[in-house]
């Protein structure tokens, strides 16, 4: 009650400075400078990945998909690449050198730092729950800020495809020098084996043997891919990546079976075709033996890793979008801030309380001033 009692003792002044209060803000709101947002949204694109062609990761990485939710390995891994390459000084900088952002915030005099803070100050990067990444620039200019925002989208398409093609580059290389060495391998038993005809002429190998060495090529050739696989997933991922982890399972398991077939102990299967020992054969097949198992091994091995390299080679030259648009900036209609409103209400709320504070202190003032006078 009191404090009403003040506020109609008062009333004009208070009054005079709510209403002074508001209108400065007011004024002010309407000849500040306005600036104007512009927003645009992209999702990464769906292009097939190399190692979705490796058989030991395909079932893993098909089930991996780079847009179902951030929680998805892949995509939350895609769109955090995204943001570190917008965020990046180099882009800053080249974005702040093309529109000539230091010109448009009149900061010609200024340093780099402060430009790149101030500039930077009015991007926004987010990440949707949607999974989809969205991109707002605010500028002085509604045309210049639709321009900034879909600038930044066009050079991260270029620069992420730079980067995919130089890790398909390196894949390439990988494959291509063991591709030559297979076949230069294959090369080197084919001649082994036109040599040992030649000395000691065709011997025949029992059925059980062939079956068996065949058997134990495939488990060989199997752990070449995965040898192969895992490498490649080495390059690709972190350490403890559900991806690499499954690789290296992998080829352990492929290395123990052929321990176990190659010294004949192989648990649960009694009925199973074994590799023979060799010192229970005669020297002359057992040359053959190991000559005829290592160029199965070799053609097995040709027959998975030509399409991969055919696939790397593609790969490396491939030059398609890694982002899709979902939404281009265009010029804002409307502009962003000021908000007027807002800043007249903020104004009507703290001149109230600044006016009560500036009349119960004028008149407490007041009090202790008659009692000292008395």
């Amino acid at each position: 009650m009191q404090i009403l009692a003040l506020i109609y003792k008062y009333w004009k002044q208070y009054f005079l400075f709510v209403f002074f209060s508001v209108l400065m803000t007011t004024i002010f709101g309407l000849i500040s400078q306005k600036w104007y947002k512009s927003t645009t949204s992209i999702l990464p694109a769906e292009r097939s990945d190399f190692l979705s062609s490796l058989t030991g990761l395909n079932s893993i990485v098909k089930n991996i998909s780079p847009i179902k939710s951030l929680s998805s390995l892949t995509g939350n891994d895609q769109l955090d690449k995204y943001i570190a390459i917008l965020k990046s000084n180099t882009l800053t900088k080249e974005v702040i050198t093309q529109f000539d952002i230091a010109k448009s915030y009149d900061m010609e005099d200024e340093y780099y730092e402060n430009i790149s803070k101030q500039f930077l100050s009015n991007v926004e990067i987010e990440v949707q729950d949607e999974g989809n990444l969205t991109l707002s620039v605010l500028d002085t200019s509604r045309q210049r800020a639709a321009e900034i925002a879909n600038y930044y989208i066009k050079r991260l398409d270029e620069i992420n495809t730079k980067i995919y093609n130089s890790g398909a580059n390196a894949n390439r290389l990988f494959i291509e020098k063991r591709y030559n060495k297979n076949l230069k391998d294959i090369d080197s038993l084919e001649n082994a084996v036109l040599m040992f005809q030649k000395k000691y002429g065709i011997i025949s190998i029992p059925e059980q043997a062939v079956s068996s060495i065949k058997s134990v090529s495939i488990l060989y050739a199997e752990l070449y891919k995965a040898q192969i696989e895992y490498s490649i997933a080495l390059q690709s991922f972190e350490s403890d990546n559900p991806i690499l982890v499954q690789s290296k399972l992998k080829m352990d398991e492929l290395q123990k079976k052929i321990d176990q077939v190659n010294s004949g102990n192989v648990p649960g299967q009694n009925n199973v075709n074994v590799i023979i020992p060799y010192n229970k054969l005669p020297d002359y097949s057992n040359e053959y033996l190991k000559i005829y198992k290592n160029l199965e091994i070799q053609y097995a091995l040709l027959e998975f890793i030509t399409p991969l390299y055919e696939q790397a080679k593609v790969e490396e030259v491939r030059n398609t979008p890694t982002l899709i648009v979902l939404d281009k900036a265009v010029p804002a209609e409307k502009k962003s801030k000021p908000k007027l409103l807002i800043y007249m209400v903020i104004a009507f709320i703290s001149s109230n309380l600044f006016g009560l504070f500036a009349i119960i202190f004028s008149e407490y003032y007041v009090l202790v001033l008659n009692r000292v006078r008395k």
